[in-house]
C-alpha cells in the first residue's frame, strides 16, 4: 500500500509517499520533498499567515508532483492523506484542496490526519521504531504537550504549555537577539561551547506533581535580561546567554517528560515536533531517561520539522484500519489530539 501525505499547516509547503516497510507496525519512506518558506518570512520575525497561503498555492502543484513521480507515478497510489489540522486556516485549505482534487481526479480515497498526530508518527519511520505504551512529548514553536500513548490512536494528555509553546520562547527571544528567524534553530547553533549557568533563568512551573508547563515568563525575564546589557550581546557572552536559554527550557522539558512516564508506568519517552530538532533537548532527555532505566526516542531531525512523510505515515496506520474522510469535512485551526481516541 502506497500512501501521499499532504502538509500545508503553516510555512512548509511537503509532500511524501510512504509504503508498507519491514514491519506491520511502521511504514517506509518512498519519496520525500520539503519546500520551507523561511526566506519568505525572515524579513517580518515570523510566518505571515497570508504570505504563507499564497506560497503555498505557488508551490503545491511542484512539490506534490515531484514526490509522486519519485515514487512511481500516480497509478503507484492507493489513496491520499493530508493534514486537516490544528494549523494556520488559509494555509490548511491549500492541501486539503489538492488532496481532494487527486482524490476525484483518480478515484483514491482521502483521508484527513491530525497535525499533531503525524508528529507523532514520525517515531513510526524509523527502522527500529519505538514500542507502546509510551509517553510523548510534543514540543513546537505552537504546541508543548505531554501525552499517554498507549497505542496508536489512543492519547491521554497529561500535560501542556499554560501560556507560550517552548519553540515560541525559543524564537521569540532570538528575534530581540537580532539573531534571525527561525530563532530556535540559531540559539541552539550559537549554544555551543557556552556557558548554560552564566545566566539565572527561571523554570516554570516546577510542581513535582504538575505535567503542565510555562514559558511566558522565562521568555520576559530573558528579554529583560537582554535590554539590561549596556551593549548588545555578542562572542562568548551572546554563546553563553544561548546556552543558558537553551538549558532553561531543556531543563523543565525533560525533567517533566521522564517524571510522566514513570508516573504513567512506560518504559519510555517520543520526543516529537519541531524543538525535537534541538541537540540540548535530545541530548538531556537521553540522559535523563536512561538515567531512570527508560529508553528515550528522538526521530532523525528532517522528520522533527513539519513534512510530509509524518502525515503520509498517520495516513496509512488509518487506512490500514479502514478509515476514510468525508467530502464534508472541513479545516481546523484547533484539534486536541487526544479527541482522536474517540474518532
Amino acid at each position: 500500500m502506497k500512501i501521499l501525505g499532504i502538509e500545508t499547516s503553516c510555512d512548509e509547503t511537503a509532500a511524501a509517499v510512504v509504503e508498507d516497510g519491514p514491519s506491520e507496525a511502521s511504514p517506509r519512506i518512498v519519496s520525500n520533498v520539503v519546500y520551507s518558506q523561511i526566506k519568505e518570512h525572515a524579513p517580518y520575525g515570523g510566518v505571515v499567515p497570508e504570505l504563507a497561503s499564497r506560497e503555498h498555492v505557488n508551490r503545491i502543484v511542484g512539490v506534490v508532483s515531484e514526490a509522486v513521480e519519485q515514487a512511481g507515478g500516480f497509478g503507484a497510489l492507493d489513496g491520499i492523506a493530508v493534514t486537516t489540522g490544528p494549523g494556520l486556516v488559509g494555509c490548511l485549505l491549500v492541501g486539503v484542496q489538492m488532496a481532494k482534487g487527486l482524490a476525484v481526479a483518480r478515484g483514491l480515497p482521502w483521508l484527513g490526519v491530525n497535525h499533531l498526530e503525524g508528529h507523532l508518527c514520525a517515531a513510526s519511520l524509523s527502522d527500529s521504531p519505538p514500542t507502546y505504551p509510551h509517553v510523548a512529548l510534543v514540543v513546537s514553536g505552537g504546541h508543548t504537550h505531554l501525552y499517554h500513548v498507549e497505542r496508536f490512536g489512543e492519547y491521554q494528555l497529561l500535560g501542556r504549555t499554560l501560556d507560550d509553546a517552548a519553540g515560541e520562547a525559543f524564537d521569540k527571544v532570538g528575534k530581540v537577539l537580532g539573531l534571525g528567524y527561525p530563532g530556535g534553530v540559531h540559539v541552539d547553533r550559537l549554544a555551543t561551547g557556552g556557558d548554560p549557568k552564566a545566566f539565572s533563568l527561571p523554570r516554570g512551573i516546577p510542581a513535582k506533581k504538575n505535567f503542565n508547563f510555562s514559558f511566558s515568563g522565562l521568555k520576559t525575564q530573558a528579554v529583560q535580561t537582554i535590554r539590561a546589557q549596556k551593549e548588545p550581546l555578542s562572542g562568548a557572552l551572546l554563546s553563553d546567554f544561548c546556552a543558558s536559554l537553551q538549558e532553561a527550557i531543556a531543563d523543565v522539558l525533560t525533567q517533566k517528560a521522564v517524571r510522566a512516564a514513570l508516573h504513567a508506568g512506560v518504559s519510555g519517552v517520543v520526543l516529537a515536533g519541531g524543538v525535537a530538532a534541538n541537540s540540548r533537548v535530545r541530548a538531556l532527555l537521553e540522559e535523563r531517561a536512561g538515567n531512570h532505566g527508560l529508553w528515550a526516542f528522538c526521530p532523525a531531525k528532517k522528520l522533527c520539522t513539519d513534512n510530509g512523510a509524518m502525515i503520509a505515515a498517520a495516513g496509512w496506520q488509518r487506512f490500514k484500519a479502514g478509515q476514510d474522510t468525508n467530502w464534508q469535512a472541513r479545516v481546523r485551526s484547533r484539534w486536541p489530539l487526544d479527541e482522536l481516541s474517540d474518532r
